[in-house]
Parts: C-alpha cells; sequence; structure tokens
C-alpha cells in the first residue's frame, strides 16, 4: 500500500477544515463537489481523501476509448484527478489502496486479493487516522452504511471513515499515527433522492426536453424510502454548480459530457434544487436541525 501526502501540510490557525472520504476518483465530482467549491471560496480549507486510485474503472466515455488509455488506466486517473482538484480548490490526499472493481454474476466473483475491500480493516483505518490528525479537519464527509450504492468499495469506505473518526483522538489508538484529534461532526452525503429525479423529470417534459429519468422513475419501487427522508442539513451551492459540472468533465474516462450528467439545464437545477444534502449522524457541538451550514455550531468554537 502506497499513500501520498504531497499536499498534507499544518493548516491554517483558525481556518475551518472540511475533510471529504471518497472511494474512488471522480466520487469527489459527482458528490458534494458544488459544496466543497462553495466553501472553499468563503475560505475554508478542504481536502478530498481517495481510498483507491480507481484502478479497475472502465472507460465510460465513448470518445476516450482510444489507444493508452486502458493500457495506462492508473495513471490517467491520476492525472484526471489531479485536474479536478485544481478545478474545485481542494487539497487532494491518496490513501494508496486498490480499487475492487464491481463484481458482476450471479453468484458474483471473489473480490480480487489485496483490494481495499478484503484487506483488514484497520490497515485503512490506520491510514485514515494519520491524515485526519495531519489534516485536523472540523467536519467529515462519507457515505452512508449503504455506500450512496453498494459498491464494496463504497461500503468499505463507510466503515473506514467511520472507525477513523472514532480512533483519531483517541491517543492509545495508532500512536504512531501523530497527535489525537477530534473532528466535531461527520455527515453522509446524499443524492440519489427520487424527490429529485421526479422534480427535473417533470419540468424537462413541461418544457417539451428530453428527460433521462424516465426509465429510473418506471423502475422505482414505490416501497423504496426516498433518501430525503434522512436529510437533516442542505447547501445551498447553486452558484457553484458550474465549478462543480467542470471537475465532472476532468475525470474524462468516466464522464460523457453528453450524459444524463448534464441534461438539466443550469438554471433548471438552480430554480428547482439549488442545493446539495447531508444526512448529520455525529456531532460534538451544538446545533439546530434542520441545518444549512455545515460547519454550524462548529464557527462558534473555533472561534473561541
Amino acid at each position: 500500500m502506497v499513500g501520498s501526502d504531497e499536499q498534507v501540510s499544518e493548516p491554517g490557525s483558525g481556518l475551518l477544515r472540511l475533510m471529504a472520504v471518497h472511494a474512488h476518483p471522480d466520487d469527489e465530482s459527482s458528490k458534494g463537489a458544488a459544496t466543497m467549491a462553495k466553501y472553499v471560496a468563503e475560505g475554508a480549507e478542504v481536502m478530498v481523501v481517495s481510498c483507491t486510485g480507481g484502478e479497475a474503472g472502465s472507460v465510460l466515455n465513448p470518445a476516450m476509448d482510444k489507444p493508452g488509455i486502458r493500457e495506462n488506466m492508473p495513471q490517467v486517473r491520476r492525472e484526471e484527478m489531479a485536474r479536478a482538484a485544481k478545478i474545485l480548490g481542494v487539497r487532494h490526499h491518496w490513501l494508496g489502496f486498490v480499487d475492487s472493481g464491481l463484481p458482476e454474476g450471479d453468484p458474483p466473483p471473489p473480490l480480487p486479493e489485496g483490494s481495499f475491500a478484503t484487506v483488514p480493516l484497520e490497515e485503512p483505518t490506520a491510514a485514515l487516522v494519520k491524515v485526519m490528525r495531519e489534516f485536523r479537519p472540523h467536519v467529515v464527509l462519507t457515505y452512508d452504511e449503504n455506500g450512496g450504492y453498494p459498491h464494496p468499495d463504497h461500503i468499505r469506505c463507510h466503515e473506514v471513515s467511520m472507525a477513523a473518526f472514532d480512533a483519531a483522538p483517541e491517543p492509545d489508538r495508532f500512536p504512531d499515527a501523530g497527535d489525537p484529534w477530534q473532528p466535531l461532526k461527520l455527515y453522509y452525503m446524499h443524492g440519489f433522492s427520487r424527490a429529485r429525479m421526479q422534480l427535473f423529470h417533470d419540468a424537462l417534459v413541461g418544457a417539451g426536453l428530453e428527460s433521462p429519468y424516465a426509465e429510473w422513475l418506471e423502475r422505482w419501487n414505490p416501497d423504496w424510502a426516498d433518501v430525503m427522508e434522512r436529510v437533516t442539513t442542505r447547501i445551498g451551492c447553486g452558484d457553484y454548480f458550474e465549478v462543480r459540472d467542470e471537475a465532472l468533465k476532468a475525470h474524462a474516462t468516466q464522464i460523457d459530457p453528453n450524459s444524463r450528467w448534464f441534461a438539466v439545464p443550469l438554471e433548471m437545477q438552480r430554480k428547482l434544487w439549488p442545493t446539495e444534502e447531508y444526512e448529520l449522524v455525529r456531532s460534538l457541538v451544538d446545533s439546530t436541525l434542520p441545518e444549512d451550514d455545515l460547519f454550524a455550531g462548529v464557527r462558534e468554537k473555533v472561534a473561541t
């Protein structure tokens, strides 16, 4: 396991600090990117941690399916991630584990030995604790217990994030990983909402435009809960949707610029759904729900 801490440095005193822990490069641009860009613009320090290098990713953009791409996927994805981080204005850290891939089949094949989802939980937890203690985030973002969707690396990302959040302040846990640090809040990132899809679908159809959501909505089981029932915190970040989209496009092997990601005009998004959604699951500060600020309660504590 080879990590990278070239961008982990002593944070400025008094700054608000946010850490988003993701499974693969490109996840940071499809989940909470506008929120991160907003907080960067407001002066917070933001770090994205990518648990794996996305080595098992396919070429999902037909325009990038050309010689030299598949053969050099690890390096290509590192370059894409560097461009996305620059667009978002965030620091970036590779945790150094290997993409497990998404097994397909019935039954699915075993995951590759040594991949992120198969290594003992203590290994990536120790690595993430080290980064947390160096960067000292006040707020941590990660996936829910289902990984946002059931990719083995996303589920492991959840497990590692929760374990590291609990271990980082404990001096007897991973004593070689630096001085203890207590993050103050932890959120799950949410985004795959039926209510959001329905709203955009109706608006697109009403405007005489093609909707990419019709098939998803038809397949949606009415017994499935909408993730919005879990949301505690909505961040108004519509002014940064263009930054989010540019960061997505930086992951050129993964994101087709003609895909459903970009089907809803930005002005329609800003008018109908100008927020990104989160669920507060751990907090050591006082704040009132629902919230519109990930640093609610943190600002006051940092100021004192």
